[in-house]
């Protein structure tokens, strides 16, 4: 009997050495790392204690500044990391990095500032061997930006009939591997079409 499966979205990851995209350059423009709280919450209406609360926890801020003036943000989790939506907790390896919750502000969209962003991100943590980010799977313009970078799907996260999360997988077995490890979740085996699993733990 096959699963039933719904596809809740992707689980994307680049690795130190893979192709990056050239992206066209902006005048004017700059990312901040480890950017201020001021500069954060001139985008955003999180607290100031929700974001030193993110701080102490590991996570690392970027904003976006295009002719001097802050247009997107994102963090970067070095240590740990929640998918609140799945009711998913990570922890990270050493060298392994988890980006989230980034956000171009309205006025700045279709300038192709979120993958830029994300790129730059990508060369500024210099210890960073793993990067890994996910998306809705009806958010068209997320996974246009994250693959325009060089990002690549590893596994589709799917939540099975009987209410319990598993992994699609789509990349190559190591990093199938390594996204199963991370997010905590078996991966379905392609051998049985969708109807056994394989270890994910």
């Amino acid at each position: 009997m096959r699963l039933s499966l719904a596809v809740l979205g992707p689980f994307c990851t680049w690795w130190r050495g893979d192709p990056l995209a050239l992206l066209s350059p902006l005048s004017d423009w700059e990312v901040i790392p480890d950017a201020t709280d001021e500069l954060l919450q001139s985008l955003t209406d999180s607290e100031a204690s929700e974001l030193q609360d993110r701080r102490r926890n590991g996570h690392r801020p970027y904003v976006a500044l295009l002719n001097g003036k802050a247009v997107a943000y994102g963090w970067v989790a070095t240590r740990r990391a929640e998918i609140g939506a799945l009711g998913l907790s990570l922890v990270l390896p050493p060298g392994d990095r988890y980006l989230w919750d980034f956000f171009t502000h309205p006025d700045w969209r279709g300038r192709g500032i979120y993958p830029r962003l994300l790129r730059a991100v990508l060369g500024m943590e210099k210890d960073g061997e793993r990067f890994w980010i996910g998306y809705d799977a009806p958010n068209v313009a997320s996974a246009r930006g994250i693959a325009k970078v060089g990002f690549q799907i590893v596994v589709q996260i799917v939540r099975l009939n009987n209410g319990s999360l598993a992994l699609v997988p789509v990349g190559p077995p190591e990093r199938v591997t390594a996204a199963a490890r991370l997010l905590g979740l078996p991966v379905l085996d392609r051998a049985s079409d969708g109807c056994g699993t394989s270890g994910g733990r």
